[in-house]
């Protein structure tokens, strides 16, 4: 899109007095303007327009400061007023096209058709129209869902989001199930380990092991005591002559 109009030459039907006045404070505002003071230059605009309302570099310059601070509803009021005030075509185009700019901005993009197209029987061979009307018409083609390439591209792209967002969701459920696995797996090992029995450690103090060792040699003793009287001890006889 061209730069916004900062100024335009239009005949004026005020009287000298007044003419003079408000070319000083035009001259003033534009300053502001290009140093990007745009409510400063506003002000100095209405200030202009408060000695003659149809004052129509005033209008045209106070709708582009609008502009600038992105108030576009008020902008598209005072270029309106622009037109109707401006006596000749391109004083009308000219704030027909920055009206269609307006739109653009919020990206209203039947309006600004309706407003390059309307530019454009002011001044059919305003080139900058023409391309914003042609790029205007290619975006709201692309809204209603008749869109060529672009909008080929904006499908291809959500539908590969769409799929790695797919592959995304699949890993974390595999890695959910792997971790819930492993979880089970621990508590079915933990129970298994509760169910196996388990060796008691002794408790019986030193003296008593001993005692109780000595106790168990007694007993074998006199069971091989025992044993060998019944048996019997051989005796030797005397011989009998």
């Amino acid at each position: 899109m061209r730069k916004l109009i900062t100024y335009i030459l239009v005949c004026t039907v005020c009287p000298a007095a007044y003419a003079q006045t408000n070319n000083l404070l035009i001259d003033k505002g534009n300053k502001l303007y290009e140093e990007q003071k745009y409510k400063e230059a506003a002000s100095v605009y209405q200030k202009a327009l408060s000695k003659n309302p149809t004052f129509t570099p005033g209008l045209f310059n106070l709708g582009n400061s609008l502009y600038q601070q992105k108030q576009f509803d008020a902008s598209r009021q005072v270029l309106g007023a622009t037109e109707k005030a401006a006596t000749d075509k391109n004083g009308k185009a000219a704030a027909e096209y920055n009206t269609g700019n307006t739109y653009m901005a919020e990206k209203k993009w039947e309006d600004a058709v309706k407003s390059y197209k309307q530019t454009l029987r002011n001044n059919p061979q305003d080139a900058d129209a023409k391309y914003n009307l042609s790029y205007a018409e290619e975006m709201m083609k692309q809204k209603q869902g008749g869109g060529g390439k672009n909008q080929q591209q904006q499908k291809q792209d959500q539908k590969q989001q769409q799929q790695k967002n797919q592959q995304n969701k699949d890993n974390k459920d595999k890695d959910k199930q792997k971790q819930d696995q492993q979880k089970q797996d621990q508590k079915d090992q933990d129970k298994k380990d509760q169910q196996q029995p388990q060796s008691q450690p002794s408790k019986l103090s030193q003296q008593q092991a001993d005692q109780l060792l000595n106790a168990l040699q007694q007993e074998e003793k006199k069971l091989h005591d025992k044993d060998q009287k019944e048996k019997g001890v051989p005796v030797k006889l005397d011989k009998d002559w």
